[in-house]
């Protein structure tokens, strides 16, 4: 199985632009979601620049006014939420690996799943399109009564919005359906990976949570519009509803971000350590805990707001309790990694890294969560710190580990070791340096998303927009690297991490239909030795 007699692959089963365009191969369109998401990455990255370098000194440094300054973190916010991080592991490595790991020849619906694709690179070509028209200075939650008042491109950034929501919804249901119905023979439900449990658990909340956005979203167009008394007070509607509907989808988000991240880093911590990985069916019902909680803590971004007490305690009771899963992976992964023959390659690196930031990041989401300490970090960059610990040290240190793991499977080259650690240490020791001042200059009362700030605060922010530029330089690395592997790189053999997972019983690249004989499962998926 390791090897194609035809040198047949998915790559090269079928040459020129069209092919692709039309392909219904869940691998290629996982690479066609990978070259959309990374493209729109480097474009929110770069506006993340422009915003630290904009705060490297109090008042005018890059940007003229405050106008300037709002547009650049919408566009910077809403990419990197809507087009990055939302998008990114499921489309990309899910699309590409979820049918390889449960032994399908594809995903259940391939139409649906090019449609899927069009659908999010409609949105997103919308979403970019404002930004050659009025602009949009709401911030990414399009927060009424501003989002109603703002004579800027509401209305075309919230039906963006709604269709890439719709993208989400048909990977979501594709990606349920696959898992229950086109399971090789043997593989029962607790007998696939747990990456295959987080993207699972994902496409649970992308189907229920993101409808509620969409109806939200089409409430705003239409408040703006036709002025129908949802959200303007001056109409009798009441704005704050809008942040209740906005949280209930945008918190299960947070996990629509960060529970694939938890299915890679299961991935990497059970391969690297050459061991079993520790409480298989604890970590796979986390995975759902996680993703049935999160619907219910919305609130805790609302303790300010005026909702009742009781309201507040049973919110910050609730979030409090969604660490109570996520524990259950970090300990699960610390076991698993207790005693183990660990090997450190980069994805591992990653991987480690990961359980460091996301530590940090759920910790401070405890603070958060205490109302007494909220009120005070409220509108903070102490926010802004935990919520980047959480998205960017979670889901971006992940995304990269599983990127350097499956590199060798999707494109059948080896990539340069030391290139790929070199990255490592400049994205991990930036990302530090960037976001703890943040914690300090948020328990100092800096407010967010401020154009300009007390000269105290100079120092600190002057310390995280160098770390901006060290995390810069560690992903041109990683893209020169992953270049290099892909033009250069040393063939890969089928299997290079000795992984026990079924994808690696194939050749590198895969062929087009997987397997050239139907795989029957005969055990669990980590059985290390």
């Amino acid at each position: 199985m390791g090897h194609s007699a035809s040198g047949k692959n998915y790559i090269n089963e079928s040459a020129g632009i069209k092919s692709w365009l039309t392909s219904l191969d869940h691998k290629r369109i996982g690479l066609m979601y990978m070259i959309s998401v990374l493209t729109f990455f480097l474009v929110g990255g770069i506006m993340a620049l422009l915003l630290r370098l904009e705060l490297f000194t109090a008042g005018p440094t890059i940007f003229q006014s405050g106008d300037t300054y709002n547009q650049v973190m919408t566009y910077h916010g809403a990419i990197m939420v809507f087009m990055v991080i939302i998008p990114g592991i499921p489309a990309i490595l899910g699309n590409f690996f979820l049918p390889l790991h449960i032994g399908a020849k594809d995903v259940a619906f391939p139409r649906l799943n090019l449609m899927s694709w069009y659908v999010f690179m409609l949105g997103a070509a919308l979403a970019i399109s404002t930004f050659f028209t009025t602009k949009i200075d709401t911030g990414w939650t399009f927060y009424t009564p501003y989002s109603i008042k703002t004579g800027t491109a509401v209305v075309s950034m919230v039906l963006a919005a709604f269709i890439m929501g719709m993208s989400s919804i048909l990977t979501g249901l594709n990606f349920i359906v696959t898992t229950h119905r086109l399971r090789a023979p043997g593989m029962t439900m607790f007998r696939i990976p747990l990456f295959v449990w987080a993207i699972y658990s994902t496409a649970i909340l992308q189907v229920l949570a993101t409808p509620v956005l969409g109806i939200t979203l089409l409430l705003l167009a239409a408040e703006r519009l036709f002025g129908v008394g949802i959200f303007n007070p001056e109409l009798g509607g009441d704005p704050v509803l809008f942040q209740h509907f906005f949280w209930f989808y945008s918190h299960p988000a947070v996990y629509i971000m960060i529970l694939p991240a938890m299915g890679i880093v299961s991935e990497l911590i059970t391969t690297f350590s050459r061991k079993t990985i520790f409480g298989y069916t604890a970590i796979a019902y986390s995975s759902l805990g996680i993703a049935a909680v999160s619907f219910f803590v919305w609130g805790h971004h609302m303790f300010v707001s005026g909702q009742s007490e009781i309201a507040g305690v049973v919110f910050s009771f609730l979030t409090m309790l969604v660490g109570v899963p996520t524990a259950i992976k970090m300990f699960n992964w610390l076991a698993t990694l207790y005693k183990g023959s660990i090997q450190f390659q980069s994805p591992m690196l990653y991987a480690l890294g990961f359980m460091f930031l996301f530590a940090i990041g759920g910790v401070t989401g405890i603070i958060l969560a205490t109302i007494g300490l909220n009120v005070h970090f409220h509108d903070t960059y102490f926010v802004v710190a935990h919520f980047h610990y959480v998205m960017v040290g979670g889901t971006l240190m992940a995304l990269m580990g599983g990127f350097y793991y499956w590199l060798p499977k999707m494109f059948g080259r080896m990539y340069s070791e030391a290139g790929a650690r070199l990255s490592f240490v400049f994205i991990f020791i930036g990302f530090n340096v960037t976001f703890f001042p943040q914690f300090i200059l948020g328990a100092m009362g800096m407010p967010r998303r401020y154009f300009d700030y007390l000269p105290a605060y100079q120092s600190l922010n002057q310390i995280s927009t160098v770390g901006s530029w060290l995390i810069a330089t560690g992903f041109l690395i990683s893209l020169w690297v992953i270049i290099q592997s892909i033009t250069k790189g040393e063939k890969a053999p089928a299997n290079p991490w000795g992984s026990k997972t079924l994808e690696w019983t194939v050749a590198s690249p895969p062929p087009h239909n997987n397997f050239d004989i139907e795989p029957v499962v005969t055990a669990g998926p980590y059985e290390y030795r």
